[in-house]
């Protein structure tokens, strides 16, 4: 495994670009965040503010990038930030994937395109990407969208958590999948029924 590239990298695709997100994107990424889809699925704080969205660009996406344990993508449409991807915990040749869209941007195929993205750096060697052997997929139980995301990228169901995940202070049930370099990109097979929604 190579480290990240201290600098943020950015992933071109056929209708999307992944570019880490500036100051200038404060505003949209706090009125983003404010979804409700957003709080119920991941971990931002809820309310979301402003100063959130200041202290996620400034310090946790920089220091990501310039210490190695995290990649963080704004996910461009025709120039208008729609959501954020990232790679995170990277250590030991592993990283775990984590994703959310904008409610517009939902249902278009564009995480999957993303996904691919991120997946294509995270498993190139160096200077193409960071040569990682494996990236882990964790989602809340019952979010069928990104389970959908992650099943179609290839990803292979590995288990349910019991009560496994916390989200600020409440215990959750946990879904987890992962994906090793050399395992198929296309659709994985053995997810279970209650996985699809």
């Amino acid at each position: 495994m190579t480290p990240p590239p201290a600098a943020p990298v950015v992933l071109t695709g056929a209708r999307v670009v992944l570019a880490a997100p500036v100051e200038a994107d404060v505003d949209r990424i706090a009125e983003l965040c404010v979804d409700p889809a957003v709080a119920e699925w991941t971990t931002v704080p809820s309310p979301y503010t402003r100063e959130h969205a200041v202290g996620f660009v400034t310090g946790m996406v920089a220091d990501g990038w310039i210490t190695g344990r995290s990649c963080t993508w704004g996910i461009r449409v025709d120039g208008m930030l729609v959501g954020m991807i990232g790679l995170d915990g990277i250590a030991d040749a592993a990283a775990e994937i984590g994703f959310w869209l904008a409610p517009a941007a939902r249902g278009h195929g564009i995480m999957t395109e993303a996904v691919g993205l991120v997946l294509d750096f995270a498993f190139a060697a160096a200077p193409d990407g960071v040569g990682l052997e494996r990236v882990v997929w964790h989602a809340y139980a019952g979010n069928h969208a990104s389970a959908a995301v992650a099943r179609r990228a290839g990803f292979v169901f590995e288990g349910i958590s019991r009560q496994g995940a916390v989200q600020r202070g409440r215990r959750r049930d946990d879904w987890q999948a992962g994906l090793l370099a050399d395992d198929p990109r296309t659709p994985a097979d053995g997810w279970p029924a209650e996985t699809w929604g």
